[in-house]
């Protein structure tokens, strides 16, 4: 669907360049926004390459760890059918861990690996290796979608992120934009989490 949209958008500025006698602007600006695309990509991966190599340094040195103990009681509350010392746990606290740092790439993938093991849980329930009603196959579970949810709204107390696009774009001062994403996030954050809990209380 986006590749189709995103086609159609060019293909109507191609055609509006082209009407109204703009083709010299529209080829240079294609070839201006490509060249920005290059920079901010180069620029993005090394911000990446050294986030996330923190975050995997964090990881060995048991930093991670400690912080999972600390939001353990978080984790239980909103995630009570997942069987304590769980692997999917440990990858649902990295993902907040680094969400909450601003680090989304390096997000993403425990994400990824959360989702995985939820998935996991869920057949383990389907088969009765584990107690508890299970959704059909192919349905997601409310574990899944509990931390779908939290992943979206992702509160973050450094928008790692934002603050390089900003560098990247010539801000004047790019960390201004830390104050706002905090107090966004939060309200997100915690929007979410009633949903959850609201939603939890219906069924």
């Amino acid at each position: 669907m986006l590749n189709m949209l995103w086609a159609a958008m060019i293909a109507l500025a191609v055609i509006w360049g082209a009407f109204t006698g703009n083709m010299e602007a529209v080829t240079n600006g294609a070839i201006e926004a490509a060249e920005d695309a290059v920079t901010l990509c180069v620029t993005m991966l090394g911000v990446m390459s050294l986030w996330t190599g923190m975050m995997e340094v964090a990881s060995e040195a048991g930093l991670i760890a400690r912080l999972t103990k600390l939001i353990r009681p978080f984790l239980h509350w909103m995630f009570p059918r997942i069987p304590k010392g769980h692997k999917a746990e440990e990858y649902i606290s990295t993902n907040i861990i680094a969400n909450v740092l601003g680090l989304g790439w390096a997000a993403t993938p425990a994400g990824l690996k959360a989702m995985d093991e939820l998935a996991k849980l869920e057949e383990e329930r389907r088969s009765g290796k584990l107690p508890g009603k299970a959704k059909p196959k192919g349905i997601a579970s409310n574990e899944m979608c509990t931390f779908l949810i939290i992943n979206i709204s992702s509160l973050q107390l450094i928008p790692v992120n934002m603050i390089t696009y900003r560098s990247q774009y010539g801000s004047v001062n790019p960390a201004a934009i830390v104050g706002p994403a905090i107090l966004a996030t939060l309200v997100s954050t915690i929007a979410g989490i009633l949903f959850i809990k609201l939603a939890g209380r219906e069924r």
